[in-house]
């Protein structure tokens, strides 16, 4: 067991940490302290700073000005080595493991165990030494498991477990629950507390304020670079945070329709998918409401939408869509008929992020920008920049790489790429995972423009506060199928757990 770190000693300490890049300040006179044993949640909207800040704390960029103080030693910043060296762990968003590799293999990649004159791989002591690490972390998995057959979840714990191998004090979790389900996320929270108790330094970043006011011990608020302010335990609520945040208090998530919810726009009867093909499905989506989706993660939900637009096969049953039948083989034959899908992983399906923002834009609808079967570049540019200034998109060039945007403009690039053609029905698929709540209500605002111009709106979503707070009507899905329906009075997390887990 690792000793206890002095709880009233700081870790580290940030001392006006300053970051500029050629005409912008990303940093600006940054100071915070890391105490032992303590869960700090970084929060900040998509391009306050968090991410700069995170890579000069993991040696990956070097402040522009500034001091990182850690076991009392004063420096200009670090190295990745001297980063790992300093007991600086990350556990990232987007988990760096190998499936190829079994568990006790990716948690001493590049630190292997090794034996005798030829330096062959000890494989059996590396397994021994990771399991007691494992079941620190609560994992049920063994250290000879292939990583292929862990779930996400498991594949967290095996990062945390990896960063408690080399020694960790401080553990930077970035975005940790975003892909879990709620019984993994009360894993982590357990895991958390347990580290917290062994003195172990968190760094909790996250879009979800509920699960910071469950565990974290002190918030730290950037905005626009710079500190935004601090929150202490008693402090910490969600209206506070939100106004270090963004500077003023956010409204109810929920706006009403402008209208009541008319014909249906899409019907689904007896409906099969060759990813569900034993379950049926039925269901509506009527003009002028934003149907939520809810159901446990592996419920079918993100499959029922490509199966809708022609990603997957539809084997069984019979689809309107606005009171026509509707059979999409293939995306293009959606796309064709108005019915749009906004991917739950935008940089992997939704995006190519090499390209420039207007070519993103333009993309699935080349003919409209061409001129004698040849792309305008003025008609691509023109376009865009429609788009940018309907939609907010914060950039001044749409020539811009797409990938240079926040995770929230990125997601505007997806939606302007539909809203530039002629939506039937618009298919959202965890819209704002790894969001901040400014550009969440953006989102909301966006969805809900839409159903008030006819638009049918689907809306799939693991959040319980975003379903309830945003969906007009929520259908839960249960294996494969509609489990139940609620309406707005009904709307409750009990009653959709209820539904989504089968309980009487």
């Amino acid at each position: 067991m690792m000793t206890k770190e002095d709880p009233k000693r700081p870790l580290l300490v940030l001392e006006n940490i300053s970051k500029a890049y050629t005409g912008v300040v990303a940093l600006c006179n940054v100071s915070i302290t890391v105490m032992a044993g303590e869960v700090l949640a970084l929060i900040g909207e998509n391009g306050a700073g968090k991410s700069t800040l995170m890579k000069i704390l993991g040696g990956v960029v070097q402040p522009s000005s500034g001091h990182i103080i850690i076991d009392d030693v004063r420096c200009d910043g670090f190295s990745v080595t001297e980063s790992q060296s300093a007991g600086i762990a990350f556990v990232h968003q987007e988990l760096n493991v190998f499936d190829n590799l079994d568990v006790a293999a990716n948690m001493f990649l590049g630190r292997e165990i090794r034996k005798g004159f030829l330096r062959l791989l000890d494989v059996k002591a590396m397994r021994a030494a990771a399991e007691p690490l494992l079941r620190r972390v609560g994992a049920t998995f063994e250290a000879d498991t292939p990583v292929a057959a862990l779930s996400l979840a498991e594949r967290q714990l095996l990062e945390i477990a990896k960063a408690l191998s080399i020694k960790a004090r401080i553990i930077i979790m970035d975005e940790p629950t975003s892909s879990l389900t709620l019984s993994e996320t009360k894993t982590l929270m357990s895991v958390v507390a347990s580290l917290k108790a062994e003195g172990i330094a968190v760094i909790y970043i996250s879009h979800r304020l509920s699960e910071i006011e469950e565990c974290a011990d002190r918030v730290f608020a950037l905005r626009d670079g710079k500190a935004a302010g601090e929150l202490y335990r008693t402090e910490i609520h969600h209206d506070a945070m939100i106004r270090m945040m963004i500077g003023r208090d956010l409204h109810s998530l929920y706006s009403p329709p402008s209208r009541p919810a008319g014909r249906p726009i899409l019907s689904l009867k007896a409906v099969r998918t060759r990813a569900r093909p034993r379950a049926l499905v039925d269901f509506d989506i009527h003009d002028g409401e934003i149907l939520g989706m809810a159901g446990l993660v592996g419920a079918g939900r993100t499959e029922l939408g490509e199966a809708i637009f022609g990603i997957d096969a539809i084997v069984e049953g019979q689809i309107t869509l606005a009171g026509k039948p509707f059979r999409a083989a293939s995306p293009h034959d959606a796309i064709q008929a108005g019915v749009y899908l906004v991917p739950e992983d935008r940089k992997r399906t939704g995006l190519v992020l090499e390209a420039a923002i207007c070519e993103n834009i333009c993309l699935a609808d080349l003919a409209a920008v061409s001129r004698n079967g040849l792309v305008s570049q003025s008609a691509v540019k023109a376009r865009a920049e429609d788009q940018r200034i309907k939609l907010g998109i914060r950039t001044t060039d749409v020539m811009r790489r797409t990938a240079e945007l926040s995770g929230g403009n990125q997601q505007k690039v997806v939606l302007g790429k539909w809203l530039s053609m002629r939506p039937a029905l618009v298919i959202f698929d965890e819209p704002t995972r790894g969001i901040d709540v400014a550009s969440k209500a953006e989102i909301y605002r966006l969805m809900r423009a839409l159903t008030n111009a006819g638009v049918g709106v689907l809306m799939i979503s693991s959040d319980m506060e975003e379903v309830i707070g945003v969906s007009d009507r929520i259908v839960v899905l249960r294996e494969g199928e509609i489990a139940g329906s609620l309406s707005r009075p009904e709307f409750s997390e009990h009653n959709i757990l209820k539904l989504a887990v089968g309980a009487n």
